[in-house]
């Protein structure tokens, strides 16, 4: 095979042509190829290069050496020379075309070609190319060189060949830019590059080992001096720019293939890349790169490692037992700093080589995990099958964990203390700790029996406050392997549930327990029925009853079952007064008192709303049903509702204004609405005609402004305004009232004043003139004549109210 060339040379002083031209071609090369090689083998000398250089300046002019891809799928490989000149901008290309399809003899790597002493620095004589059947390699580029390049690059490598896999990978979008002060450097730098590649990414990698121009040039590897070196257009542009001759790159790579490449470079081992080309992977995968170094002795950091073993564990017969064992020495090695990812990968190793690996093999990597699982901290870390430690060997590995963690491991689950705590709080790490904990001391037999109760008690706290998080799964699956954990866990969960429903209920939202055995766990089934029982709505004491049967226990046998049920029912609110009355009704007053309900109840009864006609009841049958729990200030504001209850039904002492203002003042501060209750319940009877009159003498002198103002209210609904229309002698009882007693005191008679202006005259106003009579004539039935002539007056305009006098009336105070 010959080679076809070129020869592109620059016109020189005494040529009568102007420009570059070739000087000798080979036949058969076709037009449109000279075309576009003459827009790839130009030169431009370095900035600053002298005009006329001389012959040792020349010698330190860069090489452009490239390789470059045609338009029809061929390529061209050429070296282009300085040969001086007026203005230093003479040059000599030459040049081989290999159609498409076609390599270098022996498939040589296009870069091999560097400075092969087969280049011509001048035009053949007679302008006829003469045959070439190779470019064989210079020494420039011998194994101990290379390895020598790449130990003084160390902290460039890995940030190279991460940016070498982008620009193969996206061969439209990126382009590499090196910058280098010797173009040989750019041209090692390629070197190594076709070394870590895969072969056939590496025989298509175009390059130029030098130009001043990089934005023009189509290459995927440009080298450039560093007066030259393009700005980078971020991790989206076309230049990722490589600056070799500046400051180190401090930023980590996060590419396990470029990271393993770099580091068989510096512990110069290149062969590997040839034995790891021999096992099975896609291009660019770190597994097979990981598994060569490492069987090879080479340290790898912790994403190589777990290339390795996330590779191995796809292919667990891949390697035969000897680079097995070697692979698992290198996974074990003590000292290593490990992170989650690669014990991810050594346990899915693990569980590929359990049963196909001697008993030696796997007992290792267990005892690795195990290690790491009590003293790193990884909480998702899963201990391994009890098989990997089968064998002589297995029990020797288990008896020797046992000595080295057992105290450790008790320690930590007698004191829930971590002996690796993260930095940062994670919710449902204690859990997961804990579940790990015991799976490890089941798996190496350390008994911890006597530590369960606190071990699980921790636990189940943990699970209502900060739920399962990412370890339900774990957590069932030790649930399923332990029985005395799960009976002792279901069974303080149950316990502490009442505490906690409403986050009982969570937690069984986020994981299924197993609660369907033996146990009893009432309240456990209560929190898991919560949902379907609220879920049609409405009533809420139909909803507490069917929770309770879901239970299974009634509340007289296990009292704490209506705690539960109260909480999962009503969360933070609280019953109305009616219903807390069928809730006490429904259960003895010891039953509520044990399970601690009774103050759900007394809430109900001092926050219902003033025309709760339930309230008064309930707070009668709790000053009864508990008369040691209720503290004085809310006997107090309790026995004020019993009052307006007692006030009601006739059953109250004499006295009722003291007995209000004596129970109010023992009640403070009275909520809103019993106030209300009280004072409303004695204005409505003293409102009423059949009242007893010591009580609203007594009323009326009290001088006490909240209860004369209740009396105002009272006054103004709309049950005693319908009366007043309806009833002439209702009208005659409440003027002969209102109209009394004018030197009681400021609040009565600021309030009667506004009852007669505000509330009877608008009344008397729209009654007609037989019904006004009526008025009069029951004024005088009940009165006296007097009483009769003082509500004609009132009535007549300007009477009554001007002789009250305007300025009394407006100092009236409105309810």
């Amino acid at each position: 095979m010959s080679l076809a060339q070129l020869h592109y040379t620059s016109a020189t002083a005494g040529d009568d042509g102007g420009g570059a031209r070739f000087t000798a071609v080979s036949a058969g090369i076709p037009t449109p190829v000279l075309a576009e090689a003459e827009q790839l083998l130009g030169y431009e000398p370095p900035a600053g290069a002298p005009y006329h250089p001389t012959t040792g300046e020349l010698r330190s002019f860069p090489e452009a050496f490239s390789f470059s891809t045609l338009s029809d799928g061929s390529h061209l490989l050429s070296r282009t020379v300085a040969l001086g000149g007026p203005g230093a901008g003479g040059f000599h290309a030459h040049a081989v075309h290999l159609p498409a399809g076609t390599r270098l003899p022996g498939d040589a790597l296009p870069i091999t070609a560097w400075r092969s002493p087969n280049w011509a620095s001048v035009a053949p004589v007679g302008g006829t190319p003469g045959p070439m059947a190779a470019l064989p390699a210079s020494a420039a580029f011998g194994p101990e060189a290379l390895n020598d390049f790449a130990v003084s690059r160390s902290p460039w490598l890995a940030a190279v060949f991460a940016d070498l896999r982008r620009v193969c990978e996206e061969p439209a979008r990126a382009r590499l830019v090196l910058v280098e002060r010797q173009c040989a450097d750019v041209a090692r730098w390629i070197a190594l590059a076709g070394a870590v590649l895969p072969p056939e990414t590496a025989q298509r990698l175009t390059f130029t080992t030098y130009t001043r121009r990089p934005s023009d040039s189509p290459h995927q590897v440009v080298g450039v001096l560093p007066e030259d070196a393009p700005e980078p257009t971020g991790p989206d542009g076309a230049f990722l720019v490589r600056d070799c001759a500046g400051a180190r790159p401090g930023e980590p790579v996060g590419d396990a293939w470029a990271e393993t490449c770099a580091r068989i470079w510096r512990n110069r081992s290149p062969e590997l890349f040839r034995v790891a080309a021999e096992l099975p992977g896609e291009p660019f995968a770190a597994g097979p790169l990981a598994v060569t170094a490492l069987c090879a002795g080479v340290p790898l950091g912790p994403d190589g490692r777990a290339a390795a073993a996330n590779w191995a564990a796809e292919r667990p017969y891949a390697l035969d037992e000897e680079r097995t064992r070697r692979l698992t020495d290198a996974l074990t090695a003590p000292g290593l700093d490990r992170t989650s990812t690669e014990l991810s990968g050594v346990a899915r190793l693990l569980t590929a080589l359990d049963g196909r690996s001697a008993a030696a093999t796997t007992a290792t990597l267990g005892a690795l995990l195990v290690t790491e699982a009590v003293h790193g901290g990884d909480v998702a870390l899963e201990p391994p099958a009890r098989s990997v430690f089968a064998g002589p060997a297995g029990e020797r590995a288990v008896a020797a964990l046992v000595t080295a963690l057992g105290d450790d491991l008790r320690t930590e689950l007698a004191t829930g203390t971590p002996l690796a705590a993260p930095a940062t709080p994670v919710p449902g790490r204690s859990v997961g700790r804990a579940v790990q904990l015991l799976r490890i001391a089941r798996l190496l037999d350390v008994d911890c029996a006597e530590l369960l109760p606190d071990v699980v008690g921790r636990m189940a706290r943990s699970l209502l406050d900060e739920g399962p998080a990412d370890c339900a799964a774990v957590l069932l699956d030790l649930l399923d392997e332990q029985f005395d954990v799960r009976t002792a866990l279901l069974g303080e969960l149950d316990r502490i549930a009442p505490q906690d429903p409403a986050a009982t209920e969570r937690l069984l939202a986020q994981v299924s327990l197993p609660f369907t055995g033996a146990q009893a766990l009432p309240h456990l089934r209560m929190c898991a029925a919560a949902p379907d029982a609220r879920a049609g709505g409405g009533d809420r004491v139909k909803v507490l009853n069917t929770m309770l049967r879901a239970g299974g226990m009634s509340p007289f046998t296990e009292p704490l079952v209506l705690r539960t049920a109260v909480g999962l029912a009503w969360g933070d609110g609280t019953p109305t007064a009616g219903e807390a009355r069928l809730l006490l009704g429904g259960s003895t007053s010891d039953a509520h008192r044990t399970a601690g309900t009774w103050a759900v109840l007394v809430a109900a009864a001092l926050g219902a709303p003033a025309d709760d006609a339930e309230a008064p009841e309930l707070a009668h049958d709790l000053l009864r049903g508990f008369p040691q729990e209720i503290d004085a200030r809310t006997r107090g504001a309790l026995l004020l509702l019993e009052f307006a209850r007692d006030v009601r039904s006739g059953a109250a002492e004499p006295g009722w204004a003291e007995q209000a203002r004596k129970l109010c003042a023992g009640a403070e501060p009275v909520e809103p609405g019993v106030r209300e209750q009280a004072f409303g319940a004695l204005a409505g009877q003293l409102l009423a005609p059949d009242r007893p009159e010591a009580e609203l003498y007594a009323f009326v002198h009290s001088d006490d402004p909240d209860l004369i103002a209740a009396y105002g209210g009272a006054a103004r609904q709309d049950a005693v305004l319908a009366r007043l229309r309806s009833d002439p002698a209702y009208v005659a009882d409440c003027f002969t009232v209102w109209s009394s007693h004018p030197h009681a005191g400021r609040a009565w008679g600021e309030t009667r004043a506004a009852l007669l202006e505000e509330v009877l005259r608008p009344v008397v106003r729209g009654l007609s003139a037989d019904e006004v009579a009526a008025v009069e004539e029951a004024a005088e039935r009940a009165g006296s004549s007097r009483t009769a002539e003082a509500f004609r007056t009132w009535n007549r305009p300007g009477g009554l109210r001007r002789r009250l006098g305007s300025r009394l009336a407006a100092r009236v105070r409105r309810s």
